[in-house]
């Protein structure tokens, strides 16, 4: 019996610090991702997964990316698991005090919340990204890490009253979730008829040299080869703009894309990676600006591009 307290005041010793720990393993891998959707740059992973789930439209919320909310979740669990560290007991033992009395729920509150995201995250994974990601499971098993952690990491007097919050927050979290990626399944849904995945919606918008630069493209029979999950291909996309990009010539690659064309892909020599441009021969591989695709093919119109 004494062994087990002890043991239970260990852990209620080093409760804070592992949670801390946890959570900076997590802003730290936030912190990277957040870095490769910007830079547009391939993720360090050992397999295609973590792309796909970088250039799917679930990586964004609000129009930023998913992982920038995600540093900022685990950053706050970092300052709330060591707040009451930093205030020494015998320095002001009514701030420490304090401090150890309001953290403590906060932190169950958003390791629960961030549980159910993830949770909700590993469906959207398994159903209809249908990818392996690496750090998207890590990132998961933090936050479930952390929740035990909280759970364990300390006496509650009032049981039920956990209960109760825990049902609250959960709820809440999961509406809140559902309502932000609703537009995204509702779109999914309209495209139900149509089989295979598509990438991210373009967000920028067309001017009237982007227009014309695609027109063109299309017209001496240039090609785009891409595959849906590349996030250097919504890149180039994006350079068109939304009206543009519909009216480039796009081949996709991806055996599960929409209207795929794999069988051609292969038989293209000069694809050694996505995207990659045809052009009167000559193939010309990763993103190009619309001043190089303008001078690839010709193009004598207008050159004034926005994006």
């Amino acid at each position: 019996m004494g062994r087990r307290r002890q043991e239970t005041r260990r852990i209620h010793r080093w409760a804070r610090w592992i949670i801390a720990g946890l959570a900076s393993v997590g802003a730290f891998g936030t912190a990277y991702l957040t870095v490769v959707k910007v830079m547009g740059a391939d993720a360090a992973c050992p397999t295609a997964g973590c792309d796909r789930v970088l250039a799917s439209p679930y990586a964004e919320i609000f129009g930023f990316p998913l992982t920038v909310f995600g540093f900022l979740a685990y950053t706050s669990m970092i300052v709330l698991a060591l707040a009451p560290l930093l205030v020494k007991l015998e320095a002001n033992p009514s701030l420490h005090k304090q401090l150890q009395t309001w953290t403590w729920p906060l932190l169950f509150i958003g390791a629960l919340a961030m549980s159910v995201f993830s949770g909700y995250l590993m469906y959207l994974l398994a159903f209809e990204i249908q990818a392996a990601c690496l750090y998207c499971i890590t990132s998961a098993t933090l936050a479930v890490s952390m929740l035990v952690i909280t759970l364990v990491g300390r006496v509650w007097d009032d049981l039920g009253q956990l209960i109760f919050m825990g049902v609250i927050v959960a709820v809440v979290t999961l509406t809140g979730t559902l309502a932000v990626y609703a537009p995204i399944n509702s779109g999914a849904s309209q495209a139900g008829n149509t089989p295979g995945e598509v990438g991210p919606a373009i967000t920028t918008t067309s001017g009237p040299a982007e227009i014309a630069l695609a027109e063109h493209l299309s017209a001496v029979n240039a090609t785009m080869y891409g595959a849906w999950w590349c996030p250097h291909c919504h890149d180039q996309k994006q350079l068109f703009g939304a009206t543009a990009a519909k009216q480039i010539p796009y081949v996709e690659c991806a055996e599960d894309g929409q209207n795929s064309q794999t069988d051609l892909c292969r038989s293209k020599e000069g694809i050694t990676g996505f995207p990659t441009w045809e052009i009167n021969g000559q193939f010309y591989p990763g993103t190009m600006s619309l001043e190089a695709l303008a001078d690839a093919s010709n193009y004598q119109g207008l050159r004034d591009f926005q994006n």
